[in-house]
């Protein structure tokens, strides 16, 4: 990566930020919708699949109204947070309802992440004068604030199915203490 060295450099390096982060979302939530056991969830997901094709085609039209290709700009926090979600789908793989909240907790992170990348670019925009692009970035931020929204108010009714799942299954939801050894 070559040096920022003024405001519209790290405009561009932010926009090809979230242009690959939303990319790189895109392939996970599509990797992850065939692990989702909740029906509720895989229409959460389905939902938030076709907002972020929408997201890319807007990204690509904030471009072309710049003059500009669009270009992606590997973005090492979608790669972690995938790489986190990925990782989390493997360690619950054996308990479809963990997985499920796993899911959840991931979107969440994803959002947040989305959400701080646009607040920033509306800044940048504004501060830059490229008032074309606000709209484009506020109607991405209006869909990442809502999908936040909605996959948290969903996550304690996947951690109390998962919670109410291990105690029918006789495991308890909380770890055992080990007997102590008697001397």
């Amino acid at each position: 990566m070559s040096k920022l060295t003024n405001l519209d450099e790290m405009f561009f390096h932010d926009l090809g930020d979230i242009y690959d982060a939303e990319h790189r979302f895109l392939d996970a939530q599509k990797a992850m919708r065939p692990l989702a056991a909740d029906r509720k969830l895989q229409q959460m997901i389905d939902r938030h699949i076709k907002q972020t094709e929408q997201q890319i085609v807007r990204l690509e039209k904030a471009y072309v109204t710049l003059g500009k290709p669009a270009k992606r700009v590997k973005c090492a926090a979608a790669a972690g947070l995938v790489s986190e979600g990925q990782k989390g789908m493997e360690d619950s793989e054996e308990n479809a309802q963990i997985r499920d909240c796993m899911i959840v907790v991931s979107s969440t992170k994803v959002e947040h992440y989305e959400i701080c990348s646009y607040r920033g670019l509306i800044a940048a925009a504004e501060v830059l004068q490229k008032t074309e692009l606000i709209a484009i970035f506020e109607e991405n931020l209006a869909e990442e604030i809502e999908t936040a929204e909605l996959v948290e108010q969903s996550l304690p009714a996947f951690l109390t199915k998962a919670k109410a799942g291990a105690l029918t299954s006789g495991r308890s939801a909380s770890p055992k203490k080990k007997a102590s050894p008697k001397g």
